[in-house]
């Protein structure tokens, strides 16, 4: 399909940039709300008085319940419905669950909040994927994802950095109130800006008139095995990329004793820089050597993986504070470049009007192992290694857990070898 010749072409480029402009303001918030908890641990452990097992279970299995059993038939829905009301209603949901987080006197309450958060959040990504796809063509959305996943960094910096400063200052839970008021405002700003897109209108294969059901859409999945060998290989790396988030900040405080503000500044920057770096040289590359070969959407992001390793057992080991922020920047970015190429990849596994179903399935399987087990195991061993390490015990629990990088990177270099018979279009 000539994209020149596209109808709606004339309005794309004004469209696009402030789509996406939104697109990563709303996907900001929601990795303020989800990672916010990340350094807003320090105080909540004291406070309510937690071991790092109650901290990873609210970090990540409390968050991890929901927002992955309910993506998959909210993603049903956005591809039958409008995706810019699911979406709206999804960052009004996890807002108000994150202002309703700073209202918690007890692991309970507040693991009942998270639940909430992850409800809402479960109609926050799928369909933007889906939203992104329909707004960009073939050949621009590795970068229009990894664009739209600037959001990440920027969103888990922010939290963290600003969780930092009002826990310091303030209260944790003033923290909470601030983050979910403010998505709350933004929720009917974004509805009465985005227009619904054409589905599938830059591709070759159109929309049926029909979307399939879920019966339907697992049938022409399981006839793809790099979906799956995608997903498992993401989920990995995601086990490692979500527990470093949430756990990081406290490592730095119990290694090096750095207070609360002072750790969420330095690791705040460190994401800021490492992960918009890492993102958008994953878009780039996938969109430059893509197109010439399939395989290198993925392979692309195995050797990051790889990479991340030796960078990570620099860092955890040193006793340099210097010497561990200035490397954590590599390994940061590096583990944060499959995200725009393989979300490319996703989109041309199956035909537009399944996009944000097969998303939301790709997420259920990353985010429940990624989310619901990485940060608990990371908090689990930290508290079986605590009788021989003490405060030590975050470093070589850390350590450990670069093992699944390794594993992503042998599931994608598996995936590449049947991109290219699977592929849509």
């Amino acid at each position: 399909m000539n994209d020149n010749h596209h109808p709606d072409r004339g309005v794309a480029k004004t469209n696009q940039a402030y789509v996406l402009f939104i697109l990563v303001l709303v996907y900001t918030f929601n990795f303020i709300d989800r990672q916010i908890i990340g350094i807003l641990a320090i105080p909540i452990k004291a406070d309510l008085g937690l071991s790092d097992t109650q901290l990873g279970l609210m970090g990540g299995l409390a968050f991890a319940l929901f927002y992955t059993g309910l993506g998959i038939p909210i993603a049903l829905l956005a591809d039958r419905f409008s995706r810019t009301w699911i979406m709206t209603i999804a960052l009004t949901v996890w807002s108000a669950m994150t202002a309703i987080s700073g209202l918690a006197t007890s692991f309970w309450q507040l693991f009942a909040a998270r639940l909430g958060v992850g409800i809402g959040e479960a109609g926050g990504v799928a369909p933007a994927y889906s939203l992104i796809a329909d707004f960009f063509p073939p050949h621009q959305r590795a970068r229009a994802l990894s664009i739209y996943s600037f959001g990440i960094p920027i969103g888990s910096a922010i939290g963290i950095v600003f969780g930092g400063v009002i826990a310091s200052m303030l209260d944790w839970r003033i923290a909470f109130f601030i983050v979910g008021i403010a998505g709350v405002v933004l929720a009917p700003i974004f509805r009465l800006t985005i227009k619904e897109p054409k589905r599938g209108g830059f591709d070759r294969k159109r929309e049926k008139s029909q979307p399939p059901d879920i019966k339907s859409i697992l049938r022409s999945l399981s006839r793809k095995p790099s979906f799956w060998l995608i997903s498992l290989g993401a989920a990995c790396s995601s086990m490692m990329g979500y527990g470093l988030f949430f756990w990081l900040p406290s490592f730095f405080v119990r290694s090096f004793n750095m207070s609360l503000l002072e750790a969420s500044l330095y690791f705040g920057a460190v994401l800021l820089v490492g992960g918009l770096a890492g993102i958008w040289a994953g878009g780039w590359l996938g969109d430059r050597f893509g197109h010439m070969h399939r395989t290198r959407y993925i392979t692309i992001p195995a050797v990051a993986f790889l990479a991340t390793v030796p960078f990570y057992i620099i860092a955890i080991m040193s006793e340099s504070m210097l010497l561990t922020f200035s490397v954590l920047v590599l390994p940061t970015a590096l583990g944060l470049v499959w995200l725009g190429p393989v979300i490319s990849v996703l989109q041309h596994l199956v035909q537009p009007n399944m996009r944000a179903t097969a998303s939301a399935i790709f997420l259920f399987i990353n985010n429940l192992i990624g989310i619901g087990a990485g940060t608990f195991l990371i908090g689990l061993l930290s508290d079986t290694l605590a009788l021989k390490y003490g405060d030590e015990s975050l470093r070589y629990s850390i350590l450990a857990g670069t093992i699944f990088y390794v594993l992503a990177a042998g599931l994608f270099f598996l995936a590449s070898r049947w991109v290219e018979q699977d592929w849509e279009d």
